[in-house]
């Protein structure tokens, strides 16, 4: 059974830092949202397309995000009683967006991706980020598929997308922010995919999905990757 504390949680196994605070009110600030994507408008064209006449207001919005001792925690359940949190690691020197996979039966969570200056992913293939979101599953940080979407899209690395891929990701950018084109912005998030960029899925021997991110976790030739026996409990969590 799902304890309430896992789903918001004030500590994460095997991971340091906090306070983490649940502040689902985050969610309902386009300002948020447009600080979350930053590091996914990697050109000038994009990241006018994100902020546009917003961009001192998201900085400085940002900016008081990251000066206050608290860490915002977001989290979405996954089945078999997996959950995917979401911290704002508010750390002055090293600020960033750390998502980790947990199970209560883990002695410690998986980090599986890190949204910072020193970006590891990607995380997440297109498929898998779309279970998380779809799955309706109660008790998380929010139900709303839009905001699901918006909260893992910096984790997500998948060269092959499907048609709708874009029409959703502009429906979660003009349900949650208010910027003035979410089909070209979402045409062009897509196209560059953060710091990773598109990665390719494949699966391995085990049947593992894997990807080629040279920051992957689950990219088995990085020298840093999740040895087998985690990289195969990750899948089997991300499953869709």
């Amino acid at each position: 059974m799902t304890n309430s504390a896992d789903l918001h949680p004030d500590r994460i196994p095997g991971y340091d830092g906090g306070p983490l605070t649940h502040e689902v009110q985050l969610l309902d600030e386009p300002l948020f949202w447009l600080g979350h994507l930053s590091s996914c408008a990697q050109s000038e064209g994009v990241d006018e397309l994100l902020f546009g006449a917003d961009y001192d207001a998201a900085d400085e919005f940002q900016q008081r995000l990251w000066e206050q001792a608290k860490w915002p925690t977001f989290t979405i359940p996954l089945a078999g009683d997996h959950r995917l949190h979401v911290v704002c690691r508010t750390f002055a020197d090293d600020a960033g967006t750390d998502y980790l996979l947990h199970h209560p039966d883990w002695k410690k969570a998986e980090l599986v991706a890190q949204d910072d200056g020193h970006f590891m992913g990607p995380a997440l293939s297109w498929p898998e980020l779309v279970a998380a979101v779809d799955n309706s599953l109660p008790g998380g940080s929010t139900t709303d598929p839009h905001a699901r979407l918006l909260l893992l899209f910096p984790a997500l690395g998948d060269d092959e997308l499907p048609d709708d891929a874009v029409d959703r990701v502009a429906a979660a950018l003009r349900a949650c922010t208010g910027v003035e084109n979410p089909e070209a912005l979402g045409t062009a998030l897509l196209d560059a995919q953060g710091a990773s960029g598109p990665a390719r899925w494949t699966t391995d021997s085990r049947g593992c999905p894997v990807n080629d991110g040279a920051h992957s976790f689950r990219n088995p030739a990085n020298h840093f990757a999740l040895p087998a026996d985690r990289l195969s409990r990750v899948s089997a969590a991300l499953a869709p």
